[in-house]
């Protein structure tokens, strides 16, 4: 089920990418008021295929790219973002994901793998929207975390940027923006949240309970910031209902 869900990912993330870059090419061709045949003529590629792969659905080279960029004026460049890019690394964040989408209420609408484009370029690990109560909610996994101030203050950019992503807001109304941090439940997990719960609580200072109830049935808004634990052990895997125990923040 993991990996099937990883390909599931990485096919979404094609797709925006594709969708992001044809976009791009089509500003650019309609800014210098050129048709798609003589784009596509000056560098040997059919007019059918340039219309595809503006509409996204056309997986372009890297050699074909730069070539489009050249004839439109511009340059190709591709750059990977390990700070703020995709965070979904391993099968266990996909584990996390996946149960706390088997136990989220039907009321809210998940999007994984969530491109955003400005002031920041990153992934977000997990958006859920809640149309009827204008809320929606970026969410981070970590089954570890090396750096925790760097990795808390990412999060929070990357849900800043929330407004640049393909589609926003998902609803007619501008709505409330909360943040997720799922965590996974581990001895180590315990002790970095242990030694800096000024960190984490200031961060994401709404109680953990509130938030578990909030996804999963009960009707009161999102609490704001909140930290949500799941328990993977082998097969099994389940949301903590509150923090771990010895665990301050969240309480």
């Amino acid at each position: 089920m993991a990996d099937a869900a990883l390909e599931r990912l990485a096919r979404a993330r094609g797709r925006d990418l594709r969708r992001a870059v044809g976009g791009q090419l089509l500003d650019l061709r309609e800014e210098r008021e050129l048709s798609q045949r003589e784009v596509g003529g000056s560098v040997g590629i059919d007019r059918s295929f340039l219309a595809k792969a503006e509409a996204g659905n056309a997986n372009l080279t890297l050699g074909a790219l730069a070539a489009l960029a050249t004839a439109l004026g511009s340059e190709a460049s591709v750059r990977l973002y390990p700070a703020t890019g995709p965070r979904l690394r391993d099968h266990i964040q996909v584990r996390m994901i996946e149960t706390l989408l088997d136990q989220l209420d039907p009321r809210w609408r998940a999007r994984l793998e969530v491109p955003v484009y400005r002031p920041v370029r990153g992934v977000i690990d997990l958006v859920l929207v809640e149309a009827q109560a204008h809320e929606v909610v970026g969410g981070e996994a970590h089954s570890e975390i090396r750096r925790a101030e760097r990795q808390l203050r990412w999060a929070a950019e990357k849900v800043d940027a929330l407004p640049s992503a393909t589609g926003w807001p998902w609803m007619e109304d501008e709505p409330r923006v909360g943040r997720m941090l799922l965590l996974r439940s581990t001895r180590a997990m315990h002790g970095l949240v242990e030694s800096a719960p000024a960190l984490f609580q200031a961060a994401y200072p709404a109680m953990t309970a509130d938030a578990v109830a909030c996804l999963t049935g009960a009707t009161t808004p999102w609490p704001g910031a909140a930290i949500v634990w799941v328990d993977v052990r082998g097969s099994a895997s389940r949301l903590l209902e509150g923090p771990p125990r010895g665990v301050p923040v969240g309480q």
